[in-house]
């Protein structure tokens, strides 16, 4: 591989992040009390102390490079930009970025690493448009290694940057990365978060947005402010003390709240709006574990995209946000000038727990305290077929274009021939008296070098191929092993998720989108084809498993590389959950794959190994 010739897209990543193509440093930015989130407004209660965020503490830094500005319908951007080391005429253009909530929990500070007082989620938002190429350069001043995943961006061709142990090397304490990605043939609502370890449970996440070009039709106005909502919830203990827990064999104790923003119910954010006009919220829910329920005081949500997909634009009151997901909605403000109530809780959980933020409208002569419903908007009751009613409900808008000008519904997906059936199934044992998790038999145990670069450097012995069946074989106990599972490019696969714990479960898988064809209760057998969705079946890359019940999912692996499924219930992925598909071509084109980065961070059984020159 290492004979073919870079591809000039690759040629021009490669300049800008070797040159620090408009990179900017989030370490000299002071968060400010007032965020501005296009033409709305998000305001934070004032601190007595600020201190460094985990974005900060990163140095987490993001520059776009596009031939196109543009938003959604034209989306108008007001933001400062400069030209910092060209690459080229028109590129490399820079927009600032300030993160989106300023962290606490419950009222209570947080350290992180032991050194510093943490804020949440801890990054700013990224925003790029339909095929921008994006330099995102992470410094890590932590004293462990880090790294950083897209949670639902696709990656092209380009597994390498997906930021998780099986295809990156960590980034090394007071070392940085310059991660070089392409938002290739997407758009819609993501986000971003520590992929090592427990991280996650300390911040450092932030929302991913990507817009349309500007000829591309959107199925619906612009709204007048656009916000993201990173939802979860909240363990009080450390990161380090979550993994030592893990670590010992153990399971997680109960979170101990849920936060919005990464701000816990003594710091309740409020946003202002206008009476009459809508406005975008874009939801995801970064938690560890838990499914919560979204719902504003007084106002319907009408929902237009999840995860990349436009839908069917149904109403809703509340919406269940399983762990990893991610939801876009429309809310019209159109009720009495006053203070209402945003409202997220736990679902299915005996413990409940719950945060609010405030709406804000601007005419209100009231403060929150005074206007607003002193009870919460009620939570829905927790039935599993209503939440799988909602579930089904959520459609792909067949006529709506995407990142392209062609509708949506021009791909059908369910006339493909399906090439291979996989039957996941989860299951808990104890192993030598630990708690682990596995999937089809199989407990993930990591390599000692990402596989990703196991596999470009023919490296053998880090992992085994087919070490994962197709289907699960009760009665054999449970092993532990690197599971990769192989694949061929341009294969349709039909994938069976079986859930026979008393759990809802949450999958993810990088690199793709899926269609989610059915979901019932009891155990999938082939009559349930017949009750399959192959119209209109909503396309997403995170989906949910009920308790003792199926979710079938169509995937066309048309994205050659090494992908990591994975349970989004992060003790389960830590701990065993998860495994990599690779999926295979044996023409070695760029057509297909790109070659590894010239500045890809080097490990294991791979340090003494060299990128293409």
């Amino acid at each position: 591989m290492a004979d073919h010739p870079r591809s000039t897209e690759q040629q021009e990543a490669d300049a800008a992040a070797s040159k620090g193509c408009g990179m900017f440093d989030f370490l000299k930015k002071k968060p400010e009390d007032v965020h501005s989130s296009e033409n709305a407004r998000v305001t934070k209660e004032p601190k007595e102390e600020e201190k460094p965020s985990l974005a900060e503490r990163l140095h987490l830094s993001d520059s776009s490079s596009s031939d196109e500005e543009a938003g959604e319908n034209g989306e108008k951007k007001e933001k400062k930009k400069k030209k910092k080391n060209e690459v080229a005429e028109d590129q490399c253009e820079t927009e600032e970025k300030i993160p989106a909530g300023i962290g606490h929990e419950d009222g209570k500070e947080k350290g992180f690493m032991e050194k510093i007082k943490d804020k949440l989620p801890g990054g700013p938002d990224i925003y790029s448009i339909t095929n921008d190429n994006l330099i995102i350069n992470v410094h890590n001043d932590l004293d462990e290694p880090f790294l950083l995943s897209w949670n639902g961006v696709q990656l092209r061709k380009n597994s390498y940057q997906d930021g998780v142990y099986g295809t990156t090397c960590p980034i090394p304490p007071g070392k940085n990365y310059t991660y070089a990605i392409q938002v290739k043939d997407q758009i819609g609502s993501f986000f971003y978060f520590p992929s090592l370890a427990v991280h996650k449970a300390a911040g450092g996440f932030g929302g991913f947005r990507i817009l349309s070009r500007p000829r591309i039709p959107v199925p619906f106005p612009e709204p007048a402010g656009d916000f993201t909502f990173l939802i979860g919830d909240w363990f009080k203990h450390d990161h380090k003390v979550l993994k030592a827990i893990l670590d010992r064999g153990h399971k997680l104790p109960l979170p101990q709240g849920v936060l919005i923003n990464g701000q816990g119910v003594s710091y309740m954010s409020s946003i202002t709006v206008h009476k009459g006009k809508t406005y975008r919220f874009r939801i995801s829910n970064v938690g560890l574990q838990n499914t919560l329920n979204f719902r504003i005081q007084g106002h319907q949500m009408k929902l237009v995209e999840v995860e990349g997909t436009h839908t069917v634009q149904s109403m809703y009151t509340s919406l269940d946000i399983h762990v990893g997901q991610s939801y876009s909605v429309l809310v019209t403000m159109d009720q009495p000038d006053q203070d209402y109530d945003i409202v997220v809780s736990t679902k299915f959980v005996a413990k409940k727990l719950l945060i609010s933020s405030t709406i804000h409208y601007s005419n209100s002569r009231y403060s929150h305290s005074s206007s607003a419903n002193s009870v919460l908007v009620q939570q829905p009751a927790d039935e599993l077929d209503w939440s799988i009613k909602q579930a089904r409900s959520i459609r792909t808008n067949l006529t709506a274009s995407g990142p392209r000008p062609n509708p949506q519904g021009s791909y059908h997906y369910g006339r493909i021939k399906i090439s291979r059936t996989l039957i996941l199934e989860s299951s808990a044992a104890l192993v030598k008296r630990k708690q682990r998790y596995a999937i089809n038999g199989v407990s993930f145990v990591p390599g000692d070098t990402p596989l990703k670069l196991a596999d470009y450097f023919k490296i053998k012995g880090v992992f085994k191929m087919g070490s994962i069946p197709d289907k699960p074989r009760r009665g054999r106990g449970m092993r532990m092993e690197t599971s990769v599972m192989g694949a061929h490019h341009r294969d349709f696969l039909e994938i069976i998720f079986q859930n026979r714990e008393k759990i809802v479960q949450s999958y993810h898988l990088d690199g793709y989108s899926f269609w989610v064809v059915g979901m019932d209760r009891g155990t999938w057998s082939k009559a349930s084809r017949r009750e399959y969705n192959l119209r209109d079946a909503i396309s997403r890359s995170t989906t949910q498993v009920y308790p003792e019940s199926w979710t079938a999912v169509y995937v066309a692996l048309d994205n050659v590389g090494m992908w990591n499924l994975r349970s989004e219930y992060w003790a389960r992925q830590y701990l065993g959950q998860q495994f990599y598909l690779r999926v295979y071509s044996p023409t070695h084109s760029l057509r297909d794959e790109y070659l590894l980065p010239k500045n890809a961070l080097l490990c294991g059984r791979a340090s003494n190994k060299h990128t293409t020159p």
